[in-house]
């Protein structure tokens, strides 16, 4: 009789923060896979602000226990880097904050809702209710958070999402990155695209960050973003490859050499990469979506490849 898989164990919940810079702090989640990602607390003068929250209460709860241990007003504002839900569903938890984001953040959040958790269903998600951005904005934003000054800037128009933003912090010289940047974890752009994900490595690198937040993953310096870029042309290359040869991206996925990046956290990311990167040597435009049936047919390749759903230890 074949044995059952065995039970996926939650990643200890942490409520820990490592200060990058004078009142900065970074709330990371190890080790960075699907859908524990970091977040960011920044205080000054008695006053707070976030960057992003998580997915699940008892996590949002320890990001709010650690914030209060820095100051013990709570936050004044919730700025989210994108839709999705790892980085958002914590949000109801800051009833004081003001939820900032772009204006497609909104849009996309109230149209995903909770789906999330339907994708992993033995997740302890908790009681959550969604609560999107109540302020947006189209290009940037300052905030102001006492007399820390936090630049909000979309980079888009798509590379992981339509609606990924940064929060820089030019005299910290701090850049959180939201999920354009993850650290020794593999890139993902399904929602997004590789042509898009290239060109926001640049406008990253010309912020000049010493420090890096990554949306997952340790936090780094700029040499980050070389192992992305790197990672995204190796995607590149094979996808032409695969895509001369007459194959498909499953196809292609089982025959690739990552070389240096078939370690990252994750890898099982590349079947959907390799569909968005085979979608833009047909002709898909970089700030074009993916039709949803060729986005959940790439999800389901990549079960396939895989040999299981991908763990989620939220």
């Amino acid at each position: 009789m074949p044995h059952p898989a065995p039970a996926v164990v939650p990643a200890p919940v942490t409520d820990r923060t490592t200060e990058v810079a004078d009142g900065v702090h970074a709330f990371v989640q190890p080790p960075g896979g699907w859908c524990l990602n970091n977040a960011g607390v920044i205080v000054s003068e008695g006053r707070s602000a976030l960057v992003d929250t998580v997915a699940t209460e008892s996590r949002a709860r320890a990001l709010r226990r650690a914030a209060l241990r820095l100051t013990p007003a709570a936050p004044q504002a919730v700025v989210n880097t994108h839709f999705h839900g790892d980085h958002a569903f914590g949000n109801h938890l800051f009833p004081e904050a003001l939820v900032v984001g772009h204006e497609r953040t909104r849009t996309e959040m109230i149209a995903s809702g909770l789906h999330l958790t339907g994708l992993w269903p033995d997740v302890d998600w908790g009681t959550l209710t969604l609560v999107p951005p109540a302020l947006t904005f189209r290009d940037a934003l300052t905030l102001h958070v006492g007399s820390v000054r936090a630049e909000v800037v979309h980079v888009g128009p798509r590379a992981h999402t339509s609606n990924d933003s940064v929060v820089w912090l030019p005299e910290q010289k701090v850049l959180f990155t939201g999920d354009l940047v993850m650290s020794g974890v593999t890139p993902f752009f399904l929602m997004g695209s590789l042509a898009g994900s290239l060109a926001a490595l640049e406008r990253l690198r010309a912020f000049g960050a010493t420090t890096v937040v990554p949306g997952h993953g340790p936090v780094c310096g700029p040499e980050v973003f070389d192992t992305v870029e790197g990672y995204l042309r190796r995607v590149a290359e094979l996808a032409a490859q695969g895509r001369a040869a007459g194959l498909t991206p499953v196809e292609t996925a089982r025959e690739a050499d990552l070389g240096p990046y078939a370690d990252l956290l994750d890898s099982e990311r590349l079947v959907p990469n390799l569909h968005r990167a085979f979608a833009e040597l047909a002709g898909t435009e970089a700030a074009e979506a993916l039709p949803m049936p060729v986005m959940e047919k790439a999800l389901g390749e990549m079960i396939a490849y895989h040999g299981r759903p991908p763990h989620c230890l939220a």
